[in-house]
């Protein structure tokens, strides 16, 4: 399989505070990659970084084989990464379908009629359509972790971050998320998809790395990192501090 994306030494400081320390990893094309580690271990800021909205104090981004480390957020967005949030971001006061249409418009520069077949495309894929015209703000939790995918997918990725999408839903709605995740995955995305809900590392991933005092610790298939003694030695000494 050929390399997507690939960190290397990964680390950030915050004055003393190291919160990530040494981190390493690739994304293989048409790869789902979870991430799990304990509250605090970094997992948020190293999507942060990723994406842009953070800078390294040390290691590489690699991403389509250029060094992208210290590229802006805006041409990180226009070469390929797309990214959702743990709390939506959606903008409340407009309909589902502009906020999907304003993506691919800044998020990809596509043309109005190419944002506007775009956009009924991916609500068809996220299961919004019946809603398109609803107020973004008027939608239930389900529904705006829809639209937050939607967006991200909007500007056309290669490579997808995921945050926490299945947080705070139901069994049968996380269900709903995991079937997006997989369309995505048969389209040619790759993702990288941070999780609390165990459901979604075991049966929606195709390995899973987890994270911890800010370095990678393990990387392997959900069956075989679900049953490891260094998750059991993580998750039994963690403390709830992010």
């Amino acid at each position: 399989m050929k390399s997507i994306l690939s960190v290397r030494n990964l680390g950030i400081a915050f004055g003393s505070n190291e919160v990530l320390k040494s981190v390493n990893f690739d994304v293989y094309e048409q790869e789902v990659l979870g991430v799990i580690g304990p509250n605090g271990a970094g997992k948020t800021v190293m999507l942060n970084i990723l994406s842009g909205l953070l800078k390294p104090t040390h290691g590489t981004v690699t991403f389509l084989e250029k060094d992208i480390t210290r590229t802006r957020i805006t041409e990180r967005t226009y070469m390929g990464i797309g990214r959702t949030f743990q709390i939506p971001r959606s903008f409340e006061g407009m309909t589902v379908y502009e906020n999907v249409l304003t993506g691919g418009v800044y998020g990809r520069k596509l043309s109005e009629r190419e944002a506007e077949k775009n956009a009924v495309e991916i609500l068809a894929l996220i299961g919004l359509r019946d809603s398109a015209y609803k107020k973004a703000g008027k939608l239930g939790l389900l529904d705006r972790k829809r639209l937050e995918i939607g967006i991200a997918l909007a500007s056309r990725p290669k490579l997808i971050l995921l945050d926490e999408v299945a947080g705070g839903l139901t069994n049968s709605e996380v269900a709903e998320i995991m079937k997006i995740v997989e369309t995505i995955k048969a389209q040619g995305l790759s993702v990288i998809w941070i999780e609390h809900v165990m459901q979604t590392m075991i049966e929606g991933t195709d390995r899973v790395m987890l994270l911890s005092d800010g370095r990678d610790i393990l990387t392997a298939t959900a069956p075989v990192i679900m049953v490891s003694r260094e998750v059991s030695e993580v998750y039994l000494g963690a403390e709830d501090d992010e």
